[in-house]
This record gives structure tokens, C-alpha cells and sequence, in this order.
């Protein structure tokens, strides 16, 4: 019953009538970039493309857009002092993220996406920018975090802990996460998800689950009550909660 009535309800891009299968090439072409430059591994780039097509299909070429700056700004950033990354024990897998760690990013947004094609309310199209300006945020804070020469301090104490420390922060960090959360923000303003007198709450929102991000990774990772997956995608999971409420 839930599928008869979510394929006839079905909101694609906004608009009763679209075709969904120019998005599933669209999205079949994206799993297949990440899977060739090594952004995902084969589990991962299948997860993308089932993703990357709920959101495309859902929200249309403007939340494709946002989807691509994530992409980019999580790859570019990845890459950003590998060698250093990897004498320090933290850099990402060389084969790129899996199926799980996709999800914990694109997850929630995902979700709200579908939502929003079924119901149609706008509200769902803010929780997307606010998710996908959270895993941009968390991922670019992280990585640019590592390279930071000031010492990481645990967001809890304070004190200063090893770089990739789990809720370790820096300052470089931070503000490089918050700069890709407004990013993918204006993206999203630009094409029409936002409106710009709105801005604020996806960016604001952003910020917030990246903190929140911080804190459970202090309290509950590094005591191995919650694994790096799950946390982030708890952070998006606030992220959209705040949009919403906003």
C-alpha cells in the first residue's frame, strides 16, 4: 500500500508529470565519476547512484547542483596533503568511502527529499540544504583541520589531544567547515531551494550539527559507543531537525 501510494504521489522535481529517467542516467554517470577518481569504492558509488537519484529526482537540477558542490569540496579536500594525512594516520582509504559512510552523509538528505516528492512542502527542500551543508561542513572541517600547525583541542575540555582525535576541533577547521556550508548554501539559494532571506537557517543549521558532530564524536566515539558513521549521520540528522524548526 505505501508503494502504490508513494509511486502515485510521487512529486518528481516539483512538478506532476516529470520524467525520472533522465535523472537515473544522470545520476548513473555520477556514481561512475566518484567510483573512477576514487571518492567511493564500489559499494559506495552504488549507494550514490540510489541516492544521488532520490535528491536529483526530488529536487531537480538546483539540489544536483548543491550535491555537486558537496562532492567536490569533500574530494578536493581529501586529497589537500594526503602524504601528511597519511603519516599521521588518518587520512581516508585510498579506495574511497563505502556504502555506509555515503549513507551517513547523504542519508538524511536523501530522506527529505523523498518527503518532499511525496508531499510536496517546501519546509523538506530546507532540511536537504541543511543536511547537504552539514556533511560538506563536517567533511571539509575535518580534513582541513588535520593540517592545521595550532593544536587540536578537544571541543569537551578543551585540552589539547593528538590530530584525529575524535571531537578534536581547531580553529582553521572550523571556519573552513562553516565556509563550505555557505557554499553549498548559496547553491542552493541560487537555484531556488532557499530563498535568500532565508540563507541564514540552512547555514546556521549547518553549524550547529557540525558542533553537534564534535560533541557526540568526544562523548560517544572515542568511548566506541557510536562508530565515525553513525555520528555524521546524527550530525546531518540535527542539521535538518534545526532547519526545520527554524
Amino acid at each position: 500500500m505505501f508503494i502504490q501510494e508513494l509511486t502515485t504521489n510521487w512529486n518528481w522535481a516539483g512538478a506532476r508529470g516529470f520524467s525520472p529517467w533522465p535523472w537515473l542516467i544522470v545520476s548513473l554517470i555520477f556514481a561512475v565519476l566518484a567510483f573512477s577518481v576514487r571518492a567511493a569504492n564500489r559499494s559506495g558509488a552504488i549507494a550514490g547512484f540510489a541516492l544521488c537519484f532520490f535528491l536529483c529526482a526530488s529536487g531537480g537540477f538546483p539540489v544536483f547542483a548543491a550535491l555537486i558542490a558537496v562532492f567536490v569540496m569533500a574530494w578536493l579536500t581529501t586529497k589537500i596533503g594526503y602524504q601528511r594525512k597519511v603519516r599521521l594516520g588518518t587520512a581516508e582509504k585510498t579506495g574511497g568511502r563505502n556504502a555506509l559512510q555515503v549513507l551517513a552523509n547523504l542519508g538524511v538528505a536523501s530522506f527529505c527529499a523523498i518527503l518532499y516528492a511525496v508531499s510536496g512542502k517546501e519546509i523538506f527542500l530546507l532540511a536537504i540544504a541543511a543536511a547537504l551543508s552539514e556533511a560538506a561542513a563536517d567533511t571539509v572541517s575535518s580534513e582541513v583541520g588535520q593540517l592545521s600547525s595550532e593544536k587540536v583541542r578537544l571541543v569537551t575540555t578543551w585540552r589539547a589531544v593528538p590530530v584525529g582525535t575524535d571531537g578534536g576541533v581547531t580553529v582553521l577547521g572550523t571556519l573552513s567547515g562553516l565556509a563550505a556550508a555557505i557554499v553549498v548554501s548559496m547553491v542552493c539559494a541560487y537555484g531556488g531551494i532557499v530563498a535568500w532571506n532565508r540563507i541564514w537557517i540552512p547555514i546556521l543549521a549547518a553549524f550547529c550539527g557540525t558542533i553537534a558532530d564534535s560533541f557526540l564524536g568526544a562523548l560517544l566515539e572515542r568511548r566506541k559507543i557510536l562508530n565515525n558513521d553513525f555520528v555524521n549521520f546524527l550530525g546531518t540528522l540535527v542539521a535538518a531537525l534545526i532547519a526545520v524548526i527554524a
